[in-house]
């Protein structure tokens, strides 16, 4: 069974927990928490949306080199523990790690077989009604949010996939493609190709 490691980037109100939350266990996906500094929104759970974690606990994680990738977002601090995302993908699953652009990068850099996918919502338009339909934030924060994204856009080349997310059976369904292409690729295979060449 082959293991992979699929990170989902985009701008915030891209609708990446959204989807991700249709990519079902059931079919091989693995959810990599990421930990962070920021504030828990209403509804969500320590250890299943985030591992919420104060600054001081953030900086040990970094510093016992137990994260994955880190990066600074909107002031707060994000990162991905490592040892999780190991575990996922020697046993096969594929790991979705829902992360920003400059963590994404840091990650190629330690997994270069990392698969990228960029989600964007169809217009810039319909960003900023995503982000102001939440009403979870003050307007301020929204317009630094959309600064982002304009930032992270100068960035997607270094992308494998761009999908725009309009529908959302129809992105599930493109992030499956995408995975079962990847998978298919002969490099992920060399077990398989093994067994003919004996």
């Amino acid at each position: 069974m082959v293991g992979l490691l699929v990170v989902i980037s985009g701008p915030s109100g891209a609708g990446k927990g959204t989807i991700i939350k249709h990519l079902t266990p059931q079919k091989g996906y693995a959810f990599s928490v990421s930990a962070t500094t920021r504030k828990p929104r209403t509804g969500e759970v320590d250890g299943k949306d985030y591992f919420f974690k104060t600054h001081e606990e953030f900086k040990k994680l970094l510093d016992d080199d137990n994260l994955l990738e880190h990066a600074e977002y909107v002031k707060n601090f994000y990162g991905t523990p490592r040892k999780y995302v190991e575990e996922q993908i020697t046993k096969g699953k594929t790991v979705l790690l829902d992360i920003e652009v400059i963590g994404a990068l840091q990650v190629k850099q330690k997994f270069p077989d990392a698969v990228l996918v960029f989600l964007m919502p169809p217009t810039i338009k319909e960003l900023e009604l995503r982000l102001t339909g939440r009403n979870t934030e003050e307007i301020s924060v929204v317009e630094l949010r959309l600064q982002k994204a304009m930032q992270e856009l100068k960035l997607i080349h270094h992308y494998d996939y761009l999908v725009i997310n309009d529908n959302i059976s129809d992105t599930v369904e493109k992030i499956n493609a995408i995975v079962m292409s990847e998978k298919l690729k002969p490099h992920r295979c060399q077990e398989t190709v093994k067994n003919f060449v004996k």
